[in-house]
């Protein structure tokens, strides 16, 4: 018998993992939200399995969709135990700043010329 493959689909269904729930208020925490663990939350006994990567993936931090890339689930699901862990105090969230001014279009111009570079 070999040992199974980091590319395997997973055998648990995704609805499995949340116990079918979703999460109300928190259901609209965008893609984009940083999720942050600190230190001090990978030695709680109490996380198992995708709670625990999540906490493990988000020192320092990753944003929703990341999560969700990395533990191969949907970001619904990943959404519910990012919820989860904040509900717990295990990891904090930084929201964007909506209606905030940008960069300028030269600026902008100058960073795809660097990039284009190299």
């Amino acid at each position: 018998m070999t040992a199974p493959e980091e590319d395997a689909p997973r055998v648990v269904r995704p609805y499995a993992v949340t116990g079918g729930r979703s999460r109300g208020s928190r259901a609209e925490l965008p893609l984009e939200a940083l999720v942050n663990a600190p230190p001090a939350g990978l030695h709680n006994d109490r996380l198992r399995f995708e709670h625990a990567d999540v906490v493990r993936l988000c020192l320092p931090f990753q944003s929703l969709a990341e999560v969700s890339a990395h533990l191969r689930l949907p970001v619904g699901v990943a959404r519910t135990i990012v919820c989860d862990l904040i509900d717990e105090g295990l990891v904090t969230i930084t929201l964007p700043r909506h209606g905030t001014a940008g960069p300028d279009v030269d600026t902008l111009g100058k960073v795809l010329d660097g990039l284009l570079a190299l």
